[in-house]
């Protein structure tokens, strides 16, 4: 279940806020935005799937809600680096089974 936020266009579900109709998160969207510099107009260049509308939408709750997407994105890179530092292990663990 979603609920309507209000920002046009933006739903929040489990807590997550999304784009409406698109399926991508706030969150993605924010961190093209600033880990490249992306303007809204080069965000909707890049994801023509987006209206700018949905695009200013996200990043003003982006802006209203600057603590809790940045948690949120700092959760999502921890669990990357956990999946990687697994991978490695594994990785590691079949070498050097596969050498005996």
């Amino acid at each position: 279940m979603s609920i309507e936020t209000a920002y046009e266009h933006i739903t929040v579900a489990e807590g997550v806020p999304t784009i409406e109709h698109s399926g991508m998160k706030v969150s993605q969207l924010v961190i093209e935005h600033l880990s490249h510099g992306w303007s809204p107009s080069e965000l909707r260049y890049q994801h023509p799937e987006l209206t700018l509308g949905q695009i200013y939408s996200a990043l003003a709750y982006y802006w209203d809600h600057k603590a809790e997407v940045d948690a949120e994105i700092e959760r999502r890179e921890e669990r990357v680096s956990q999946i990687r530092e697994e991978a490695k292990s594994f990785q590691l663990q079949e070498r050097l089974t596969r050498n005996r």
